[in-house]
């Protein structure tokens, strides 16, 4: 996970993945970005591995805990000094908690919320990681919401993380929200279209910035990944979304410099 410091408090702190097959999956993404994976040899952490670009800490990737029935996926972490108290907002505020605040050995604690939406996202309070590294080429570069309820799950995180919103439209007759903290833009949602079907649940994605999307989008389908959005453009930039092998969903975008 991430030190936790006013950099990353309520603010995006750490995204992992956690996957049907850990080594495959260390294999395709460290090829798309470039990323050294660390698997830890302590047992406690059961095959985790820290993504790192230059010394920098910028992802997570390991195993599913044994009997999962969900689909390997990314899940997006919010900084906390007190994920305990946290999970006590997030109950207070309409969310639920799926997994209640526990130690990650001496790394940090970490818990596991559900949004008024049905959409997960967790709680992370540091205490030995390295710092999160963000918003540079092949790391995290963004989250977004998709929602059944958006209106619902708006509320919720400006009530639990103090975060504020703004609305545009996208040009297909939708609005997109963009969530600000301390002034910055940190993520976006958007209410999911009625034509995806009504069994996909609500979620966040987790979107990296890269240099060229139409080429790393190939690459990506090259190594075996598969097209879920092609490559398009967007207010300020271009993107796309593809599962990786394993069928985890995720976005690269550029957002050329102003």
């Amino acid at each position: 996970m991430a030190q936790v410091a006013t950099a990353v408090t309520n603010k995006p702190a750490w995204v992992d993945l956690a996957t049907t097959d850990a080594e495959a999956a260390r294999e395709f993404y460290s090829k798309l970005f470039g990323w050294s994976l660390e698997v830890s040899e302590d047992p406690q952490y059961g095959g985790y591995a820290t993504a790192k670009l230059d010394d920098k800490s910028v992802a997570g990737i390991g195993p599913k805990q044994e009997g999962d029935p969900s689909p390997a996926a990314w899940s997006l972490y919010i900084g906390t000094e007190d994920v305990d108290g946290l999970a006590k907002q997030v109950q207070d505020a309409g969310g639920s908690v799926v997994a209640p605040p526990f130690d990650v050995g001496d790394q940090g604690r970490m818990a596991v919320f559900a949004d008024p939406s049905g959409a997960f996202i967790a709680g992370w309070q540091a205490a030995g990681m390295s710092q999160f590294v963000g918003n540079i080429p092949d790391a995290f570069g963004w989250a977004e919401l998709n929602a059944r309820g958006l209106e619902r799950a708006v509320r919720f995180y400006e009530t639990v993380f103090g975060w504020t919103h703004s609305t545009s439209p996208t040009g297909d007759g939708q609005e997109y929200t963009q969530f600000e903290h301390d002034g910055q833009p940190i993520a976006g949602a958007l209410e999911m279209s009625p034509q995806i079907p009504v069994e996909t649940p609500s979620y966040w994605l987790v979107y990296f910035t890269v240099d060229d999307v139409d080429a790393r989008f190939q690459k990506a389908i090259e190594l075996g990944g598969r097209e879920m959005v092609a490559p398009q453009d967007m207010p300020g930039g271009r993107f796309a979304i593809v599962s990786d092998p394993q069928g985890a969903a995720f976005g690269i975008l550029n957002v050329p410099q102003q």
